[in-house]
């Protein structure tokens, strides 16, 4: 019933090429064979091999079964294959589309890599978004020869890709927040960031060096860093000449905002979930970090950003504000993608 059903109602809607998936090529001499003893209108059905990515599943009944048992918030849930769920992590149509136009349609089955479809909204965003500095995992420095009570405004590049982006003010003051994977007490070799007497510059503002370590006296952990500023070095310069080698981003404790950030991962640990080597159950392959909450700190530039709004992260991602629990109360920021791209190493590699 249901192959006499599908070509009669595409012969009344009046459809010229009904689409399928490949399971529906057997199918075709029947579809074809009521159409033709009707004497009825008759559409073209063209079958192609559906869509599969690695590390998700596609198939709405998996998909449904996640949903309903509460694994995933919702269809809208940022980790979804859904549209509305790429929609909610930040996922461009421009990079959508793009992602479709370079893998085509095929008729044999075959799993794409994510990553290239990562690729795709990095290369969007990488024109397009505005680039923000935040700390996700906050590091107190005090600048202790820095005036208190005093700010002054950076002048910070919005986007280099794009020259009419402009500039944006990025005020400073005496009290900072850094990443704390930007300080070791005790640095491996190549670790051109911030250590006990070490020079390090600060984006768009001055050279610092660390001179003091504050520690917590009962679990050891560093809580606050004591640092000196060398005035001349305003922008990053050196007026002097000398090499300083690492340069790590940062957020004024006074101006800087506190926000929810939600760095998402893929959803499964190996790469075709579907598979039957990892038993009938798919779930068993879910990703236990595939979702990690954090508070963090971002420049007072972004008071108000509209829900949706997509941002570089300086060195750390692309972000969106959350299509739904960002409000008035406090901004939530959904991680789309990190900036590490994976998928032009394997192009470069390819070819």
């Amino acid at each position: 019933m249901y192959d006499w059903a599908h070509g009669l109602e595409d012969s009344i809607e009046g459809i010229t090429h009904s689409i399928c998936t490949l399971e529906f090529e057997d199918h075709r001499p029947l579809y074809d064979w009521f159409l033709d003893q009707l004497g009825i209108y008759h559409p073209q059905q063209i079958e192609f091999a559906r869509l599969n990515l690695t590390y998700t599943v596609m198939s709405k009944r998996k998909l449904l079964m996640l949903v309903e048992q509460g694994q995933v918030t919702g269809w809208d849930d940022p980790r979804l294959p859904t549209i509305s769920g790429l929609r909610r992590r930040g996922y461009t149509p421009e990079s959508i589309r793009d992602f479709c136009d370079r893998i085509g349609v095929a008729k044999t089955d075959s799993t794409i890599d994510i990553a290239l479809l990562e690729h795709c909204i990095r290369e969007d965003l990488n024109k397009s978004a505005p680039r923000v500095m935040a700390v996700l995992n906050p590091l107190r420095v005090v600048i202790d020869n820095y005036p208190e009570g005093q700010t002054e405004d950076m002048e910070a590049i919005n986007n280099p890709e794009d020259t009419n982006a402009g500039t944006r003010k990025v005020p400073f003051s005496r009290v900072l927040y850094i990443e704390r994977d930007d300080f070791r007490e005790d640095p491996p070799s190549k670790f051109f960031r911030l250590a006990p007497g070490r020079e390090v510059r600060l984006r768009y503002a001055y050279v610092i060096t660390c001179v003091r370590v504050v520690k917590d006296e009962h679990s050891g952990k560093v809580i606050e860093l004591h640092c000196t500023y060398d005035p001349a070095t305003r922008g990053g310069n050196t007026p002097d000449g000398r090499r300083v080698k690492g340069t790590i981003h940062w957020v004024s404790a006074a101006h800087a905002l506190q926000a929810e950030v939600r760095l998402y991962d893929r959803l499964f640990t190996v790469e075709d979930p579907g598979d039957a080597a990892n038993g009938d159950d798919f779930r068993s392959a879910l990703n236990p970090g595939s979702l990690q909450v954090l508070t963090g700190y971002i420049e007072s530039s972004l008071a108000g950003a509209a829900p949706g709004s997509r941002f570089q992260f300086e060195r750390l991602g692309y972000f969106c504000v959350d299509l739904k629990d960002s409000s008035g109360k406090g901004l939530v920021f959904n991680r789309t993608v990190a900036l590490r791209d994976s998928w032009a190493k394997i192009e470069k590699q390819l070819l």
